[in-house]
């Protein structure tokens, strides 16, 4: 009787016990959005780290892009943010990440390879912090639909020029639609970042001698009033911009051969290949030129920890793994994404696809990298550049429909600007 006494609490002891070890487990939560494939490659990614980490789980919430802009940065300044999250307000959101750096088993690995590119996640003054890794590098620039062009017989201007400004890429566009009945001529994300790089190139200085923010210059105003006017005129598609609010794209009427000339960026390339694949010739162009260069802006995404997280340390196993050149290197090649590692730029990547109208695209941002001026490297570094951005899009909508001028609107953006600055101390 003692022993099955014995036997039996041993396996009370035994029941009580696993309960224990099952909840062990932690949860971490990454608040995502998606541009192409990438959310399925992560899943993939993370389910082969659960597979070896049995103690962490890993949950992804897919989000809407305006929602990672525009609700974000309210949860984590309530302090119900998740445990990660994939950011493209690198800066302006700094003051919520996590600094690994104590959780890292080689923090020397993060700064070797992604060095250049941590000052955009940290804080003015931080030299040190790591918050996290860019998922990829992206560079702004336009994409043209090749097919339209040959049947209007209407010669691309870059094939017959490696500098083609503003104005001739227009005239282009106009005389394809017009040929065509294509609905749009051009068109570009309703964005200030996307309105940066025209600008630099047009001349746009962005920062004073002082290194304060302004758009009271020469370059800026010809961009502005260029951009508005084709706006008015139907050269832009003229919708996009006055009827939306926050970020919108054309990415459908693009897909639908319904425009010609669409200014978006580098990681449209994974989309418009499951979009598009080759039912017509897209094809990525450099960028147009001006009197301050031919210049896109950089940029991309970056996944961060966040510091409200219960779980540093788990947090900072998940980003090791996910950083690591094996992992990420799967992953820029599964996503057709540009990477911002040092390691893996120099072995290279090996994209997979079979449509060479991808691979051409990415080979064309690659080459734009060396063509990308000083000021759009200090503006996407710039940790208030949210509100530049912001500021533009939105009062450069209120000169199209009619409620300011270009030279008022110019003014209200420099406003907006001078008075979040003077709110931020």
């Amino acid at each position: 009787m003692r022993r099955i006494l014995l036997a039996l609490s041993l396996l009370a002891l035994l029941l009580a016990i696993v309960p224990a070890f099952a909840q062990d487990a932690v949860e971490l939560r990454i608040r995502w959005y998606d541009d192409g494939n990438e959310g399925e490659v992560l899943r993939d990614l993370l389910d082969r780290f659960e597979a070896d980490n049995p103690d962490i789980s890993v949950e992804i919430d897919t989000v809407p892009y305006r929602a990672i802009l525009e609700n974000l940065p309210l949860d984590l300044a309530a302090g119900e943010g998740p445990d990660m999250a994939r950011v493209t307000d690198l800066g302006g959101l700094a003051e919520h990440y996590l600094d690994m750096t104590p959780y890292l088993s080689d923090a020397a690995y993060w700064e070797e390879n992604f060095g250049p590119f941590l000052n955009w996640k940290r804080l003015p003054g931080d030299n040190a912090s790591i918050p996290g890794f860019m998922t990829q590098l992206t560079i702004t620039g336009p994409f043209i639909n090749r097919t339209l062009f040959e049947q209007a017989g209407v010669d691309v201007p870059s094939d017959m020029s490696d500098s083609v400004t503003w104005d001739e890429w227009a005239e282009a566009s106009r005389a394809v639609a017009e040929a065509l009945e294509i609905p749009y001529p051009m068109a570009m994300d309703r964005s200030g970042h996307r309105f940066a790089g025209p600008a630099i190139s047009m001349g746009a200085m962005y920062f004073d001698d002082m290194g304060h923010p302004t758009v009271m210059d020469e370059g800026f105003h010809a961009m502005a009033e260029l951009f508005v006017n084709w706006h008015l005129d139907g050269t832009m598609h003229p919708e996009m911009w006055p009827l939306s609010e926050g970020y919108a794209g054309a990415n459908e009427e693009f897909a639908n051969a319904e425009l010609v000339f669409y200014m978006s960026g580098s990681w449209q390339v994974g989309q418009f290949s499951e979009q598009i694949g080759d039912a017509f010739d897209w094809q990525t162009v450099p960028n147009p030129c001006g009197p301050g260069g031919c210049t896109g802006m950089p940029g991309g995404a970056a996944l961060v920890g966040i510091g409200g997280t219960e779980h540093p340390a788990e947090v900072a196993r998940v980003m090791e793994y996910l950083a690591s050149q094996e992992v990420l290197g799967e992953f820029a090649a599964r996503t057709l994404f540009i990477p911002a590692h040092a390691g893996l730029s120099a072995a290279g990547v090996d994209f997979d696809t079979d449509l060479q109208l991808a691979k051409d695209s990415l080979g064309v941002f690659v080459g734009q990298v060396g063509t990308l001026e000083q000021t759009a490297f200090d503006l996407q570094a710039y940790a208030f550049n949210r509100v530049l951005f912001d500021a533009s899009r939105d009062r450069l909508t209120q000169a199209m429909v009619g409620e300011m001028t270009v030279d008022e609107a110019i003014a209200r953006i420099q406003d907006d600007v001078d008075t979040a600055l003077a709110e931020e101390g």
